[in-house]
């Protein structure tokens, strides 16, 4: 007896995409950790997960999710409070997983996952420490290019002779790769040429190339031009927020000085791109794959 796959997520169609969100979940807690440890040069794998007073922490209290509603966010060992992005990770992993795994057929949305996990972990890290490891930029690019050769569907090739679908995906992941990485490199040159100072940091025209090997070229451009237009919405409400309440903003990108000191958001700081244009590639990836690509030929056969 063979296990028929469509068959059975026709008769559970849940049971996937909640495999699917508790994978996520599971891996999310994973990427807390290597968004901490990462940047600090620590070992990813060990030791153990532990509070910040060095106790290791039980598997009772690491749950993924859970753990931190339950013991609402103090560690149980000294009582001391861990922020809620803990959760908010893992969270949005489960989510991310279970969205790729309903959009997508499985060779795909196991890339898509794979894809989801890399981009938040360079979203969190630039974020805290405004550099993005060359793991989730060359590494990431080098396996998406890699992928996109033994699973077409990534690009969208589904019907034809494999050899030849392969060969199709492969070029457009490397189209994407390069053109994404060349044209935010220019896009530097240039501004760094008008304003006299570094414009953008080199991580980004790496990372940038990173997204359009899993995307193509369509959407590395929209990453770039997506991702500004998340950062002026995203700069503009933090400022609002802090003109008409002078707190602390809760949810506001990193800023610092040219010389790398922390500064107050406003005109002349530093910020970081990268998590803009991870938002950006991954709005892209999984709603609007179709329509901007239809917006490109449209465009393009107009220029003809």
């Amino acid at each position: 007896m063979t296990f028929d796959y469509a068959e059975f997520a026709a008769a559970f169609p849940l049971f996937f995409p909640i495999v699917a969100g508790v994978f996520g979940a599971i891996i999310g807690s994973f990427l807390n950790v290597v968004i901490y440890r990462m940047p600090l040069d620590k070992s990813i794998v060990s030791p153990g997960s532990h509070c910040a007073c060095g106790t290791p922490i039980q598997w009772r209290d690491n749950i993924p999710v859970l753990s931190w509603f339950i013991l609402r966010g103090k560690a149980r060992c000294c009582g001391r409070a861990y922020s809620f992005r803990y959760a908010f990770v893992e969270l949005l992993t489960a989510a991310l997983f279970a969205t790729s795994w309903l959009m997508f057929p499985p060779a795909k949305a196991l890339c898509g996952m794979l894809f989801v996990a890399c981009l938040i972990c360079a979203l969190f890290i630039d974020l805290d420490h405004m550099i993005i490891p060359d793991s989730f930029t060359i590494g990431l690019g080098v396996v998406g290019v890699v992928l996109s050769v033994f699973v077409p569907a990534l690009h969208g090739q589904n019907d034809g002779v494999f050899a030849v679908k392969a060969l199709h995906s492969g070029f457009i992941s490397l189209q994407g790769l390069l053109i994404g990485s060349g044209l935010v490199l220019w896009i530097a040159l240039v501004a760094e040429t008008l304003l006299r100072k570094e414009a953008m940091g080199f991580g980004d025209v790496k990372f940038v190339g990173a997204i359009g090997a899993f995307t193509g070229w369509q959407g590395a451009v929209f990453a770039i031009f997506g991702g500004a237009v998340i950062g002026t919405i995203w700069i503009g409400l933090a400022m609002a927020w802090k003109k008409c309440f002078g707190d602390k903003v809760p949810v506001a990108p990193r800023a610092e000085t040219a010389e790398g000191e922390a500064a107050e958001l406003g005109m002349g700081v530093q910020i970081p791109f990268g998590p803009m244009l991870a938002i950006a590639g991954l709005l892209y990836f999984f709603y609007f794959t179709t329509w901007m690509n239809e917006y490109f030929a449209e465009l393009a056969a107009i220029l003809q």
